[in-house]
């Protein structure tokens, strides 16, 4: 925590306000995070290692202008917010959107303390994910923006966040509060990054929430969400693949780059 460069990170989000341990801050970090820094899975489609030492993921997410998954984006956030004074215990959780079969625990999330109160804060879910962090207790909803999200107690010692669809709740992912050690996180990484059953190694994805709409890029389909309605677009050819991803998403890459599906090349 010692290396880390507070300033050079308060600017790649675009944040210059106060900084003292507070929820109002904890909210206003939280979203210019999630608003500025892109989840993207690129340097694996690229043959790169995903690096968790907080040197490594300053390089990536603030001084190389990138963005990156779960694991990256929330160690990053919670090495701020200790830097300041909250109370952070990292957890992990089981992606549940993508049906009822029980996956591994390969989600980073985050418990902050401010007193007596806590919060899930989570910048590294990507298209469904948190703007703002959510009061840690079950059932009581909250609305970011144009989207609404609670968390309820799914069994003893188990909780669920949920967000709010047209067709009733959806469950985003299910947690413990047990504390995750760094060992956990780069054997949960090691997985994502390289598992061939892992959708990281098979499609680009890149994803940006705003206050007024979520932008999310899968492999060559871009889908922009404004809450009441939903927007979709082909792209064409790579060239214009690499145009979107610097033009929606900040992401800039050299003419000709190529992302390489991973889990047919082991």
């Amino acid at each position: 925590m010692n290396d880390l460069d507070l300033d050079a990170y308060l600017e790649r989000i675009g944040y210059a306000g106060p900084l003292e341990p507070t929820a109002p801050i904890l909210e206003a970090l939280h979203l210019a995070h999630a608003t500025h820094i892109p989840f993207e899975n690129a340097d694996i489609l690229l043959g790169r290692a995903v690096r968790l030492d907080l040197a490594g993921l300053q390089a990536k997410l603030v001084a190389g202008g990138r963005g990156g998954y779960c694991f990256e984006q929330n160690l990053l956030f919670a090495a701020v917010l200790e830097r300041l004074g909250f109370g952070v215990t990292p957890l992990a959780a089981r992606v549940r959107h993508r049906g009822d079969r029980v996956l591994p625990r390969t989600h980073m999330t985050l418990l902050v303390r401010i007193g007596n109160a806590e919060w899930v804060a989570d910048v590294g879910f990507g298209g469904e994910g948190l703007l703002l962090p959510v009061p840690f207790g079950a059932g009581g909803e909250v609305r970011h923006f144009a989207w609404t999200y609670r968390i309820v107690e799914e069994a003893a010692g188990q909780w669920l966040l949920q967000s709010r669809r047209d067709s009733g709740w959806a469950n985003l992912y299910s947690f413990t509060l047990d504390p995750q050690a760094p060992a956990d996180y780069e054997m949960a990484n090691y997985y994502t990054s390289t598992h061939p059953d892992s959708p990281f190694v098979r499609t680009l994805i890149a994803q940006l929430p705003t206050t007024e709409a979520r932008f999310l890029l899968r492999d060559r389909e871009l889908t922009t969400d404004r809450g009441g309605s939903v927007e979709q677009r082909v792209i064409v050819d790579d060239e214009d693949r690499l145009s979107v991803l610097a033009d929606t998403f900040g992401l800039r890459f050299p003419a000709g780059t190529r992302f390489t599906r991973r889990d047919n090349m082991r």
